[in-house]
């Protein structure tokens, strides 16, 4: 018996690989003779480096780059073991991680350090970079990365604006004469989490600015000047980013890959799952086991367990989910998964939740197994 092992992290307190070897601990107590298959996923956000390098056999390296306000960053980058693929996390260099509590200001903070991340990679030699969007500290809309890779974003006296989002107030034109030249050999695809648009009510700025520092204010001058940004995108670039879906991931970096490095942006669990060859390690299962943190409609909406489901949908392969709270079953049946379990056994703070996970995880999964045997025999 097969049983293909495919979990996204347990946030804050498992990630996708430790997720994977918990479930195959359980697995392997029912069933010790089972051939047991992992494959760590993600959906763009965190984790997706690790779940990629580790699945591919690739090697992480490290370069100095600039960090959300300033600061200088020791990032990682991942290179997969065709040598002409990167990936990485914008996250590593302009995460909202990165920032103190009572630092975080999206007026100020900006993607300069994902766009030295991104030279790093063309460095390297790569052909191809994949670009996780998610957990920034950010909202220029890109232009931190566009400036690091030679765009010049201009005021109305031909001088280059500031850093931060609160700078894009003076944009007033676009200059791609000095962008990095091998970015027209390179392809470049971004790992989308959410698929909100640039600008309006579930825009970049209004829906994730709370949490990124902005005040009510800064929201409001925020949206503004994305929908400036986007305006000039379009008279000088000739491109409509403005409601392109996953245009506002990372605070608006989604937009700016798409504008000034000609990138495409797809649902991060596909170009995940892509990356490490699921179908094809999945094929021959009898099993499926997957899951998050928590389940619930979302799930269905471009996060990693419907991405799974999805496959083995394909291959008539029966899909199981286990997270640490679940909801709306029907409407995780309706994404493909065929049954989804808590992992909690008893009523237990979040607190105590985090720290038995490991335990919790892999004893769930035993019994979901238990449960899957007795129904074939």
């Amino acid at each position: 018996m097969k049983i293909c092992i495919a979990p996204d992290s347990f946030k804050e307190s498992l990630t996708a690989i430790e997720a994977a070897e918990c479930i195959a601990a359980g697995v392997t107590k029912a069933a010790p003779d089972c051939d047991v298959v992992m494959v760590p996923v993600a959906d763009g956000g965190e984790g997706t480096v690790p779940a990629i390098i580790n699945a591919t056999g690739g090697r992480m390296r490290q370069a100095g780059v600039t960090g959300p306000l300033g600061e200088a960053v020791n990032a990682q980058f991942g290179l997969l073991d065709d040598g002409e693929t990167a990936v990485m996390e914008m996250a590593a260099a302009s995460g909202l991680e990165l920032v103190a509590p009572d630092k975080r200001n999206p007026m100020r903070t900006t993607t300069h350090g994902t766009g030295e991340l991104i030279s790093a990679a063309l460095e390297a030699g790569v052909r191809k970079i994949i670009v996780g969007v998610g957990g920034s500290a950010t909202i220029d809309g890109g232009a931190g990365m566009a400036q690091a890779l030679g765009v010049r974003l201009l005021d109305g006296n031909g001088k280059p604006i500031g850093a931060g989002g609160g700078a894009l107030a003076g944009l007033r034109s676009i200059d791609l004469s000095g962008l990095d030249s091998r970015i027209s050999e390179t392809r470049v695809q971004v790992a989308c989490d959410v698929d909100n648009p640039l600008t309006g009510p579930t825009g970049a700025a209004e829906v994730y600015g709370p949490q990124k520092g902005a005040t009510p204010e800064m929201v409001r001058q925020l949206a503004h000047n994305l929908e400036l940004l986007a305006e000039v995108i379009r008279r000088d670039l000739g491109i409509d980013v403005e409601h392109l879906p996953g245009a506002g991931a990372a605070g608006g970096l989604g937009a700016g890959l798409a504008a000034f490095l000609g990138a495409e942006l797809r649902p991060g669990a596909d170009i995940v799952i892509e990356a490490v060859r699921l179908e094809e390690k999945m094929a021959s299962s009898d099993l499926v086991i997957t899951g998050e943190g928590k389940l619930d409609r979302q799930t269905a909406h471009g996060k990693a367990p419907a991405a799974v489901a999805a496959v083995a949908r394909r291959l008539g392969i029966p899909v199981i989910a286990l997270a640490g709270s679940v909801e709306d079953h029907a409407q995780l049946a309706a994404a493909g998964l065929d049954a989804s379990f808590s992992i909690l056994n008893r009523p237990m703070d979040m607190a105590e939740a985090f720290r038995r996970a490991p335990e919790l995880l892999s004893d769930a999964a035993e019994q979901v197994l238990r449960a899957f045997l007795m129904g074939r025999s």
